[in-house]
């Protein structure tokens, strides 16, 4: 990604907490244009797929989901956004309180982009954040939209 864009990030979390520290780290960030932030899987979709009154919304440059979630899981929402043709590319940081091998391993077989555990003090959670917008907003480069190609 450019370091000259700003870029919008998707929060699919149910935990008002975890919902106010993230907005907290990332509302001074210089390459944030907004962070846009639905409480279940099933809005998470919607909002992707610009269904519904998410129809006019700008598209993520990135989605921090949650496995925990209502309605439909974070394994779920994953799943969908990996073998849909039109998201697959976006990058999706799992962000969770779980430290299971086995859901570390799914993850990554649903082809997770990373997979977090989330920190229990505020300097580690702040220093998460600086961190991953450095690396998914100024560092990695993706695919646009228009750019993708269905190999054979």
């Amino acid at each position: 990604m450019n370091q000259e864009m700003r870029y919008t990030i998707l929060l699919i979390e149910d935990n008002p907490g975890d919902v106010r520290l993230t907005q907290e780290f990332l509302k001074d960030n210089v390459y944030l244009e907004k962070i846009f932030v639905v409480n279940d899987g099933d809005e998470g979709m919607k909002y992707l797929r610009k269904e519904g009154i998410y129809a006019e919304e700008l598209s993520p440059s990135l989605v921090i989901l949650d496995l925990n979630l209502p309605k439909k899981n974070g394994f779920e929402v994953l799943k969908e956004i990996k073998t849909d043709m039109a998201l697959k590319y976006l990058p999706v940081i799992i962000l969770t309180s779980s430290e299971s091998e086995s859901d570390i391993q799914l993850c990554y077989d649903l082809h997770a982009n990373c997979y977090i555990s989330k920190p229990v003090d505020f300097e580690n959670f702040s220093k998460l954040f600086n961190s991953l917008i450095d690396f998914w907003c100024r560092m990695a480069r993706i695919p646009k939209n228009n750019d993708r190609k269905i190999l054979p």
